[in-house]
């Protein structure tokens, strides 16, 4: 086996793409530790040292029309969520300043619901302004299923990046939501791409798939070629479908990140929600393939500091520049 590592190791570092069979057996019968050194050392290759720190503004809260089983914010689930058509600007701002403080790279405006209206885009955009005006972000948007119209609105309001997770693998997605399809996802990160825009798709792990389901999932991201692939774990939420699923074993998440940086060596591995359920192991992705975070509080959980965060990982080696 490690001759077969020694073998991927120098494949990839000459430009040969990792193939699924070879993903699948390393999911099964690979030396853990071994594979997660192998997946360190080709971060540490293709990417270097730098961490990208990234953060988010719920600023469309609840009241959504889809039925993502994972999802507090659906409309379909009881889970007492607070619910609001449009972030208050001012607590938004603060946000946005104190995250600015901390040296964060990107920020995003995440929105529930299916799409937005032209009225909250509009809104949106009054946001973006005043956060470019005092701050020194990159800006990304995650807004749901934009139209082509909408996509152009955001790249001209200086929206350089579009979140739309791809949540799952094409075979496993419809267990996951049936309100709107896998394909509509491709097509709203396609629109994205059109105008100009980076992408960032990604998924959660821990929502009954299998490893295969996995491994599915991050070749379909590298054939879209996506340069930022969050990786989220379930958190269980009371009121939604999901709410009783056991949360993974830690090993099981480390493999995952590591097969994810395998199989797009040149992504950004992005750690996000979710990362509180391991505690200080939670740090340990980030030697295992993982390039970035998002940090501070989630849509609807909390999570952790970020003065701890940056401490940890500078602790592993990173450098923060922007």
């Amino acid at each position: 086996m490690h001759d077969l590592l020694n073998t991927i190791h120098d494949q990839l570092i000459h430009g040969q793409a990792l193939d699924r069979e070879t993903a699948l057996c390393l999911a099964l019968t690979a030396d853990r530790q071994a594979l997660l050194s192998l997946a360190g050392n080709i971060r540490r290759h293709f990417m270097g040292d730098h961490f990208h720190l990234c953060s988010i503004i719920n600023a469309r809260s609840g009241n959504c029309s889809e039925d993502c089983r994972f999802c507090a914010q659906s409309a379909r689930h009881h889970t007492g969520i607070p619910s609001y058509e449009v972030v208050d600007m001012a607590e938004a701002m603060e946000q946005a300043r104190d995250n600015d403080r901390h040296g964060i790279h990107r920020l995003s405006l995440v929105t529930s619901g299916r799409r937005l209206s032209d009225s909250s885009m509009e809104q949106m955009e009054h946001l973006y302004t005043a956060i470019k005006k005092e701050t020194s972000f990159e800006l990304c948007a995650s807004m749901g299923l934009l139209d082509e119209q909408q996509m152009h609105q955001l790249a001209k309001t200086g929206v350089t990046r579009y979140h739309c997770n791809l949540e799952a693998s094409r075979n496993y997605f419809p267990k996951v939501c049936t309100t709107h399809t896998y394909q509509d996802k491709v097509a709203t990160l396609r629109l994205a791409r059109e105008q100009g825009m980076s992408l960032c798709s990604g998924g959660i792990i821990g929502m009954g798939e299998t490893m295969e389901d996995r491994i599915d999932l991050a070749f379909e991201l590298r054939d879209l070629e996506v340069q930022s692939i969050p990786i989220n774990i379930l958190t269980p939420i009371a009121g939604t479908p999901f709410a009783d699923l056991e949360p993974l074993p830690v090993q099981e998440v480390l493999i995952t990140i590591a097969l994810f940086r395998l199989i797009n060596p040149k992504a950004i591995i992005r750690l996000a929600g979710g990362r509180q359920l391991l505690e200080d192991d939670q740090y340990r992705c980030f030697t295992s393939g993982a390039n970035g975070a998002l940090v501070g509080n989630y849509l609807t959980t909390l999570g952790n500091s970020v003065a701890r965060d940056l401490q940890e990982i500078a602790a592993l080696g990173y450098t923060f520049n922007r």
